[in-house]
């Protein structure tokens, strides 16, 4: 008990770029370029900023909100408070999502990651001077992840290498804790992140005129395209950017806000998160990645490029593009460092999760917690690693970012805005809070953003991939393995096999930690008093405390 009383953050600033550095990661300075370049720049910007309004700030605010109402009732993961606040048996068993969603990302995101810091190593001894437009895809699927047609297994020893670095790393800042870790780390590395990026950005600005100049490529990504409003895959493509930008609808800001202190702000602090990722996207990542390309490819070779998934400016255009430049080994690295950083900012925020969730809920140690994580986690890796080349990787990033996230987030909205109530939502969301947030977002949160989910959600079913040529959605086609090469589609179904497997764990994982608290005699009469506290008309429970319902109530209740 005295080890969970004592995670807090313990700096407000620390707090704010903790969670800034959960958003801030391979989706700001990879996913983001390329979505800007592949629906032309400023086509892509006007869908974004009304997504940013109506769906990404509000739903910041409420996971904040929520995430430091339920550190007050003893909770710092979604099982537990969706139980809190739901009062039913159901409750947790929604809060799962809580857990399975960035379970499932930091599986592969972690692979990922990897990556950048193996790019960070080659491209600071030259590497990629040899290669050229054609040979830098061959590059990273064959000399990297070593994908061949000859073999069904993929692997390097090089990239496994610099896997398990990784892994170190990121396991080494959750073991340290919420304050000693995550933000001690968050206050490194986030500054060292800007910078990075500030240098990047000031030598793309003046690089000299090849196909085009630096000021041709923003102008490609901030000149507004009306006609592309019509578009409804424009508007799909930026909705689910902020989703992946912002780590909203995962729990992982609802773990991070719940250590809070009950009258810690979280108005100013939230739209400060959120803020801080928006620059990190529109106005670095973009203008990094962007500008540089169309300097060296122009404007239509840039989106070509974009078309062929969402690392190719990251991995294959920009490799190309720091060849060319004066120092260009010295700019590489550091971009290829900055990927890095901004990589693990974000995944120790999902792996606190369900950290928080083995020690709150089962009684563990962090030292148990964080080991017991580490060895599923590797364990997740090994078919991930090997079946890279069969599309394993990108089946679970469609079923976590595309489907589940939306999912997560309505199940949110509907229990902070409809089940809990907005009068109790909005009072959570400006007490103590130092910025007066417009009365108008009360409603957007309650009626708008919902139904903005709801929207988003049935036109990612319904709206054809490509009406000219058949009538399924991008997100049916994919759920029924449509245009899969027959010899991969076992393994994708092992992939949602295992997927599946894994849910239903956490599920019984979820009742057996419920039961067990029951089962725990000496609980009996805290329970119980604290049930008829929670229940008796008209009474609010500020927090659950020592002297409220006994010691080892804290945190149990």
């Amino acid at each position: 008990m005295a080890q969970r009383k004592s995670e807090r953050w313990a700096t407000r600033m620390g707090v704010i770029l903790a969670v800034a550095g959960s958003a801030v990661g391979l989706g700001n300075f990879l996913r983001f370029p390329t979505q800007a370049a592949q629906y032309g720049g400023g086509a892509f910007l006007i869908p974004y900023f009304v997504a940013l309004l109506l769906l990404g700030l509000p739903l910041m605010w409420m996971e904040w909100a929520l995430g430091r109402k339920g550190g007050v009732w003893g909770h710092h993961t979604l099982p537990g408070i969706f139980d809190t606040v739901t009062r039913a048996r159901w409750g947790k068993y929604l809060g799962v999502l809580g857990l399975f969603i960035p379970f499932i990302i930091v599986v592969y995101y972690l692979y990922i990651e990897s990556w950048t810091l193996g790019y960070t190593f080659y491209a600071a001894i030259g590497e990629f001077a040899n290669q050229n437009s054609e040979t830098i895809k061959g590059f990273l699927n064959t000399q990297y992840l070593g994908v061949r047609n000859d073999s069904v297994l993929s692997w390097t020893l090089s990239g496994v290498i610099f896997l398990l670095i990784t892994l170190a790393v990121n396991f080494w800042v959750v073991y340290r804790g919420v304050s000693a870790g995550i933000e001690k780390f968050s206050r490194v590395a986030m500054p060292l992140l800007f910078i990075l990026a500030i240098v990047l950005m000031v030598r793309v600005l003046t690089l000299p005129r090849d196909i085009a100049t630096p000021l041709e490529g923003l102008n490609f990504l901030w000149t507004p395209d009306f006609n592309s409003l019509r578009d409804p895959k424009v508007w799909l493509a930026a909705a689910g950017q902020i989703f992946f930008s912002l780590s909203i609808g995962l729990g992982a800001i609802i773990t991070y806000s719940s250590y809070l202190r009950k009258d810690d702000d979280v108005a100013l602090s939230g739209l400060t998160a959120a803020s801080l990722n928006t620059m990190a996207e529109v106005i670095m990542g973009a203008t990094i990645a962007i500008p540089a390309a169309v300097v060296f490819f122009g404007a239509a070779v840039t989106m070509n490029y974009a078309e062929g998934g969402s690392f190719s400016l990251g991995f294959f255009a920009l490799p190309l593009v720091f060849k060319e430049m004066a120092g260009g080994a010295l700019f590489g690295a550091l971009w290829f460092l900055l990927l890095f950083f901004a990589g693990i900012t974000s995944s120790v925020s999902l792996l606190q999760p369900i950290i928080a969730f083995f020690q709150d809920e089962l009684g563990w140690t962090r030292k148990k917690a964080v080991g017991v994580l580490f060895v599923v986690v590797a364990a997740y890796l090994v078919p991930l690693v090997l079946l890279t080349g069969k599309g394993f990787l990108d089946d679970m990033d469609f079923w976590a970012v595309n489907i589940l996230l939306p999912v997560g987030a309505l199940i949110e909205i509907i229990i902070f805005a409809w089940i809990l109530g907005m009068k109790q939502g909005w009072e959570a969301i400006t007490t103590g809070a130092r910025l007066r947030v417009p009365i108008i977002f009360k409603y957007i949160l309650r009626y708008v953003t919902p139904l903005f989910l709801l929207v988003l959600l049935g036109s990612w079913l319904v709206v054809p991939d490509d009406p000219k040529t058949g009538a399924l959605s991008a997100a049916v086609k994919t759920m029924m393995l449509d245009g899969v090469p027959e010899e991969n589609k076992p393994y994708l179904i092992f992939c949602r096999v295992l997927m599946g497997v894994t849910l239903l764990a956490l599920l019984l994982l979820l009742r057996y930690a419920w039961k067990r608290k029951l089962d725990q005699p000496e609980m009996a009469p805290q329970l119980a008093a604290a049930e008829a506290a929670v229940n008796a008309p008209g009474t609010i429970v500020e927090e659950i405390t020592p002297e409220l319902f006994g010691e080892d109530a804290q945190g149990k209740v």
